[in-house]
C-alpha cells in the first residue's frame, strides 16, 4: 500500500477514532508521524505511544485521551500543508488555534514542535496541522 500523505492519514485515523470513542488508534509508522504525536502527547492530547512491528511493517499505536463522561479531549484535527500545496510562516505570524486553546504543530529546522515553542525559540516553518 502506498500512501501519499501519512500525516493526513494519521490525522484522520485519530479523528475517526476520537469520534467513535475508541480505546486506541492504529497507524503506520513514519518518522515525522511518530514526532507529531509525541508533540500531541506533550501537550495532554493523547495518553501514550507505543511503537511495535507486527509482520515486519513497523506500527504505531496511539491511545487516545478522555474527560468526564467519555468526551474526547480532541475535538478537532485540521491538516494546514498538504503535499500539494506547503504553508510556511515566520516566527512572527505563527497562527493561533481557538485563541490559545488549541495547539499548531509545525515543522521547523530544528524539529517537529507546537506553535508555542517555535515562537519561542523564534524560528518559523511549515504549518502542519491544527489541534483543538
Amino acid at each position: 500500500m502506498s500512501q501519499s500523505d501519512p500525516i493526513a492519514d494519521f490525522l484522520t485515523r485519530v479523528r475517526n477514532a476520537s469520534d467513535a470513542k475508541l480505546r486506541y488508534a492504529d497507524i503506520r509508522w513514519n518518522k515525522t508521524v511518530q514526532h507529531i504525536a509525541e508533540v500531541l502527547k506533550n501537550a495532554n492530547f493523547i495518553e501514550h505511544i507505543l511503537v511495535r512491528t507486527d509482520d515486519g511493517f513497523p506500527q504505531m499505536r496511539v491511545f487516545l485521551k478522555y474527560g468526564v463522561k467519555r468526551a474526547p479531549i480532541i475535538r478537532g484535527l485540521r491538516r494546514v500543508s498538504s503535499p500539494g500545496c506547503r504553508r510556511y510562516v515566520g516566527a512572527k505570524k505563527i497562527p493561533s488555534v481557538m485563541n490559545g486553546l488549541g495547539l499548531t504543530v509545525m515543522s521547523t529546522p530544528q524539529g517537529v514542535m507546537s506553535g508555542k515553542s517555535a515562537r519561542e525559540k523564534g524560528v518559523g516553518g511549515e504549518v502542519l496541522c491544527y489541534v483543538w
